[in-house]
């Protein structure tokens, strides 16, 4: 097949590359680009907006909005977000796709891990390395691959790199949404398993405080006139934690509660913080509800006063045919470079959830392999650096030459 033929020439551009690739991965997870890290991340943007650079596209530093937080003593504050990089290229194009990362990790400057270790010639353990500055590198030489390619012309893209995914991206989720109002389908490059599977149906997120006043007195004098707020957090806990398993894969984690103090004071302030996992998308007003009688009860009661700050940042994405059918077009592609292809569903959630509930197709595992993200064990597998950078070029450049059907194009399944 002639086509087939031409775009595995285009693909022998990287495959001297996983050197260069390798290299500038350790310069990345050299950058402590912690979420909270401002300086770390502007540092990272300006290392990522020199890279992204060579793909000759327009290049634009946007600003986040700022982070609505509930600090320990109930106050909301704002807190400051990194800025985004946005690239476009050749928007008009009859193929236009959104791909999109983050360059914050979990990794505050302060955490023990900041530092690379070869575990052996094809594992390296860094922060950052698989989730998913690993996968930016994919991306950037995809996106290489393709501008060498005589087929450029046919496929536009946008990308967007925002420095909030690990806290939510609510300080970026509007442009996640207007970005894929712009593209037919969007790729996202979160890190696949180590033996290279992929995340499906994903679960929706949402993350809560409840901040509960009562009133503080002397806990020998005057007890009785005291409002316990931790006694009152507990019950508000019992009946919130009651709620996992009342909706088929819906669960509530209780995280954290503040508050408290001298073992003579009657404390007037508790904040319980928790997180909410859901399947279905309805599931968020039911949770909500329930949440907001336990709230009432509470601030119902005399000297109490309750209210609750936060709400769902990652709708559920769902395997759609749709995305099925994306899934689908990804294997054929992987097919011919003898990368095996499978997906399961998962519990965990990132800017795919946000771009699939704005109505385009996404696949958003198409990073490095890696494993034990999160933690100081993480490890991103380096001949997959140019193993996936193909599989993407090789998926993008086959819609482009219409080897593979445009996925935004697939009919639509209605909402019911």
């Amino acid at each position: 097949m002639t086509h087939s033929h031409n775009l595995m020439n285009d693909l022998a551009f990287l495959d001297d590359k996983r050197a260069p690739m390798t290299e500038q991965l350790l310069a990345w997870c050299g950058i402590n680009s912690g979420s909270t890290n401002l300086d770390g991340l502007k540092r990272m943007h300006a290392a990522l907006s020199d890279a992204f650079g060579g793909l000759g596209a327009e290049v634009e530093t946007i600003p986040s909005r700022p982070l609505p937080v509930v600090t320990r003593e109930g106050e909301i504050v704002e807190q400051p977000i990194g800025d985004m990089l946005r690239l476009v290229k050749r928007p008009q194009a009859p193929v236009r796709v959104l791909l999109t990362g983050h360059m914050d990790t979990v990794f505050p400057v302060d955490h023990p891990f900041q530092s690379e270790t070869f575990l052996d010639s094809d594992t390296l353990n860094a922060p950052g390395a698989a989730d998913m500055k690993g996968g930016l590198l994919v991306m950037l030489y995809a996106l290489l691959t393709i501008e060498q390619s005589p087929l450029a012309d046919q496929i536009g893209y946008e990308i967007l790199i925002n420095a909030d995914e690990e806290i939510g991206s609510q300080g970026s989720a509007h442009m996640l949404t207007e970005a894929a109002s712009r593209a037919h389908f969007a790729c996202v490059y979160e890190p696949a398993l180590a033996d290279g599977t992929l995340a499906g149906a994903r679960k929706g997120s949402g993350n809560f405080a409840a901040i509960i006043k009562g009133k503080s007195a002397h806990a020998g004098r005057e007890h009785h006139l005291g409002r316990n707020a931790l006694v009152a957090a507990v019950d508000f806990i019992s009946g919130i934690d009651r709620l996992s398993g009342q909706r088929e894969g819906l669960t509530v984690n209780v995280a954290r509660v503040d508050g408290g103090g001298p073992n003579n004071v009657v404390p007037d302030l508790a904040v319980v913080r928790f997180n909410v996992r859901l399947e279905q998308p309805d599931d968020s007003d039911w949770l909500l509800s329930e949440a907001n009688k336990l709230i009432a009860d509470i601030d119902s009661r005399e000297g109490f006063s309750a209210k609750l700050e936060g709400g769902f940042t990652r709708p559920p994405k769902p395997m759609t045919p749709q995305l099925d059918a994306f899934f689908r077009a990804l294997r054929a592609a992987g097919d011919e470079l003898g990368i095996g292809v499978d997906w399961v569903p998962t519990g965990g959630c990132c800017d795919g959830n946000n771009i699939a509930a704005a109505g385009i197709p996404v696949i958003d595992t198409l990073g490095v392999r890696g494993a034990h993200i999160h933690s100081a064990q993480e490890f991103a597998k380096l001949d997959s650096l140019v193993e996936r950078a193909k599989l993407s070029a090789l998926l993008l450049l086959k819609i482009a030459a219409g080897e593979l059907p445009n996925p935004g194009l697939f009919e639509k399944t209605e909402k019911n």
